[in-house]
């Protein structure tokens, strides 16, 4: 069970070491934070999974209280990771920051 709470933590590192990858390297906001979002809530998951697997090899009260809060927490972090970056792509979008490249704006006669 060590082993596997070890790979799972790893793959949650790796993708968000993407995440900061993606906030760095993409060139306007937009693919920035799309790039942030899903690596980090696609790592945030791993990390949810290593807790809770390190609480049922554990056992006790204590170990499976905390894999319920992990739970819990994880389907927060689900709701409102995507809604909070929707939120501030909608901001940027009205603010009138533009995309980077030859992208058509489907939204742009819209308010």
């Amino acid at each position: 069970m060590g082993g596997l709470i070890y790979v799972l933590f790893g793959i949650s590192v790796v993708f968000n070491g993407l995440g900061v990858i993606a906030l760095i390297r993409f060139p306007d906001v937009y693919t920035r934070l799309h790039g942030a979002t899903k690596c980090t809530t696609f790592g945030s998951i791993f990390t949810a999974l290593g807790i809770i697997a390190y609480g049922f090899a554990r056992g006790g009260a204590a170990h499976e209280t905390l894999a319920i809060h992990t739970i819990v927490a994880l389907v927060a972090l689900l709701v409102t990771n995507p809604t909070g970056s929707h939120a501030i792509a909608r901001a940027a979008h009205r603010s009138g920051v533009k995309p980077k490249g030859a992208v058509v704006d489907r939204l742009e006669g819209r308010s």
